[in-house]
């Protein structure tokens, strides 16, 4: 296995991870009383947290609800398909 596949398999697997946890944090909104703090939550706020506490501070909440985690998600995913997609930049350069 070359460093480049080896590279993009990391990437994969790193932004689908975060994809994810960005997800999930986006369904935790939908419980406040949720205690963030705890063993099963906090898994994914650790993570999650040092992007959505900065975007926060550009992108204030909208009539009460936090679209950080959804702007998140975008950014991944687009990151992702052009890195790794079918005509991504990390595809391309493993043909």
């Amino acid at each position: 296995m070359s460093m480049l596949e080896i590279a993009n398999l990391a990437l994969g697997i790193g932004l689908g991870g975060m994809i994810f946890l960005f997800i999930f944090r986006i369904v935790l909104t939908w419980y406040p009383q949720v205690d963030l703090t705890r063993f099963p939550f906090n898994v994914v706020v650790l993570p999650t947290e040092p992007f959505l506490g900065v975007t926060r501070k550009v992108i204030q909440p909208i009539g009460g609800v936090d679209i950080t985690p959804i702007l998140w998600v975008g950014i991944l995913s687009l990151a992702r398909e052009i890195l790794l997609g079918q005509q991504g930049l990390m595809t391309m350069a493993l043909k």
